[in-house]
Formats: C-alpha cells, sequence, structure tokens
C-alpha cells in the first residue's frame, strides 16, 4: 500500500460525506486497496488526485456503483482511466462561486476589469450575467439581486442561491464589468461539446449535485454569446503581461478558486508576491481575491480568528486579508470574524 496516496484519499472522504457519499465510500475504499493506492502513486501526484481519478472513471465508463463493484471496473479499464488523467485536468469551474465574490465586486466603485487565473472555461468571469437569490441570516424567503445587467439574459442566466450570516454582505447591484479574461494550461472553449461534458464529469455524483450540472449548462449558455478571452499557459508567467492589458480606468480584480492547491509551496509564494505586487507593477489599484482552503496561503492563515473551522469551505481573502468562508460551491458566505 502506497502510505501518501492513502492518506490523501482518506483526507477526501470527509470533504464528499455529505454531499457525495458515493465519493466518499469511493475515497475510503481506494485508501484501504493496497493495490489500488501503488497504482494511483505511479500516476504522480496531480494525476492521482481523487476528483481526477473518480472523474475519469467515469468517462472512462466504469459507472457509479458501490465500491467493490466500482474497483472491478476501475482495475479493468485502468489503462484507459490512466490515459485520461494524462490528457485531462480538474477544471470544476463552479459557477456557483459568483455569489461569493459578488458581496466584494458589488462594492468596487466604478468600471471594473476581472482577470481569473486558473479559470477554465471563464464562466466565472461573468457574474454580471447571471441571477442571484440571497437567503437571510433570519432565514426568510431568498432575497432576489435588483434587474439583471442584460435584461435580455435574465430567462436563460443560471439562478445562484447563496445564504448570507450577515445582511451587511447583501450585493445590492452587479459591478460594471468592462474587461474580462482569464489564464488557464488548457483552456476549455465553452462552443466545444466535449470539453463542456468534461466539465459535466467533474462535478460530484449525488442528488446535492444535480443542481450545479443544471447551471453549468446555463452558465455555458450565457458564456458561448459571448466567449472571453483565455490566454493558455502557467499563471506565474502570464499575470504580470495580461494584467497590464486591463484598461487603466477600470479597477482591476484578480482572483481564483481552489487553483493554489495544485501548486507547490514555492509557486504559491511565488504567486502571492505576483498578486501582491501588482499594483505597485501597474501603478493603478489591484484588488487580489483569493478563495482557497485553510493552508494553501500562509499569509492567509496567519491572520485567521483562532478557533474558526474552516472545513469543507474556503478562506476568502483580499489582499491577503481573510475576510470571509465561501462555501465551495458557492452555497454559504460568512463574513469575518466568525465567532469560534
Amino acid at each position: 500500500m502506497d502510505v501518501a496516496v492513502s492518506a490523501r484519499y482518506l483526507g477526501f472522504a470527509p470533504w464528499a460525506l455529505d454531499t457525495s457519499p458515493l465519493y466518499s465510500e469511493w475515497a475510503e475504499g481506494v485508501a484501504n486497496d493496497d493495490e489500488l493506492t501503488e497504482r494511483i502513486a505511479r500516476l504522480g501526484e496531480r494525476r492521482g488526485q481523487p476528483n481526477l481519478v473518480f472523474a475519469a472513471a467515469r468517462w472512462a465508463g466504469c459507472g457509479l456503483d458501490p465500491f467493490p463493484v466500482w474497483r472491478e471496473n476501475v482495475l479493468d479499464a485502468w489503462d484507459r482511466v490512466a490515459e485520461i488523467t494524462a490528457e485531462r485536468r480538474t477544471q470544476t469551474n463552479e459557477v456557483g462561486r459568483c455569489a461569493t465574490l459578488l458581496p466584494l465586486l458589488s462594492r468596487v466603485d466604478g468600471p471594473v476589469a476581472l482577470l481569473e487565473t486558473g479559470t477554465a472555461a471563464g464562466l466565472c468571469l461573468f457574474p454580471d450575467r447571471y441571477s442571484y437569490a440571497y437567503s437571510s441570516p433570519a432565514g426568510e424567503h431568498p432575497r432576489p439581486l435588483a434587474e439583471p445587467a442584460s435584461p435580455e439574459d435574465e430567462s436563460s442566466a443560471p439562478v445562484l442561491h447563496c445564504r448570507l450570516d450577515s445582511v451587511e454582505a447583501l450585493p445590492e447591484r452587479r459591478p460594471d464589468v468592462v474587461w474580462r479574461a482569464g489564464i488557464d494550461l488548457a483552456p476549455i472553449d465553452v462552443r466545444d461539446p466535449v470539453a463542456v461534458a468534461w466539465l459535466e464529469t467533474l462535478i460530484w455524483p449525488g442528488s446535492a449535485h444535480a443542481e450545479r450540472v443544471a447551471r453549468l449548462r446555463a452558465a455555458v449558455g450565457v458564456v458561448r454569446t459571448d466567449p472571453p478571452r483565455i490566454v493558455e499557459g502557467d499563471i506565474l508567467d502570464h499575470l504580470a503581461d495580461v494584467a497590464a492589458e486591463s484598461p487603466r480606468d477600470a479597477t482591476l480584480v484578480v482572483f481564483h478558486s481552489a487553483v493554489l492547491m495544485y501548486l507547490d509551496a514555492d509557486e504559491r509564494r511565488r504567486f502571492s508576491d505576483l498578486a501582491a505586487g501588482l499594483a505597485a507593477h501597474l501603478g493603478r489599484r489591484v484588488i487580489w481575491i483569493s478563495n482557497e482552503s485553510a493552508g494553501v496561503l500562509p499569509l492567509v492563515d496567519r491572520q485567521m480568528p483562532p478557533g474558526v473551522d474552516s472545513t469543507g469551505r474556503f478562506v476568502q481573502s483580499v489582499d491577503g486579508e481573510p475576510v470571509a468562508l465561501a462555501g465551495q460551491h458557492g452555497a454559504s458566505y460568512e463574513v469575518m470574524p466568525l465567532r469560534p
């Protein structure tokens, strides 16, 4: 048994338990399986991550069976599963995260330029084109945001639901987005049905995730009408140059969600330094919004209020300072400081 792989999958199981019991079962099964842990270890760290292995198995036709049956299917199709992990990446591109970006974006005065690192298909570059319904702290009926920025999109745009713990966080408007761009190692073209099908496969199985499939399809429909510019390449190599292309009369917002976890410690430090230094480099205002798991950015971790449990949620930070806990898929938003 490969101990490192076993620990990684055991750590993943609790994350999936509440919303995808099947993935949790698979993760626990893999963690206790000598042959599977050894095979996954040979894939390497990037290709062996649970999200990618599980999606690759589904893409290869291994089904959604309980672990004993699934295990045999995966072993039978292992060469194809391994091949898929080399060809594809985990690019969930969860559009629901726009609901947890909007509380901050709605408070940016004037025109906004959006630059997303690790953007995949760029679905999160369009927070001004989606509809929203925010629940109040008192559990009142969802409160919709004011009229869509583009009324013609209202009927087809996904409705993103989010529970707020503070009425002060409720967005009152959409940002005035005048420029948007992304950077990704393997950009996804929303006009490619196979690429979009892979994005759907990356969504975890389970009734709790059915809505995610529907809103992904709706978001793809919106973005297909005006696909964003996505630069192919490493975010460390391209961040400064792409940021410099943004209009000078707009506030540049650089953001990312569940991206830095795929970089090593030195790469994370380099990215953090780049993002923090963009304002000085460009000579104008830049806002850096990060949605990452605890432990990814030491700068942010050091400023977390004591006793706060961020399990299963992202730590949202602005310019390195934690400001909220955001649901992984955008379903909740809790403003700092939080009660332990």
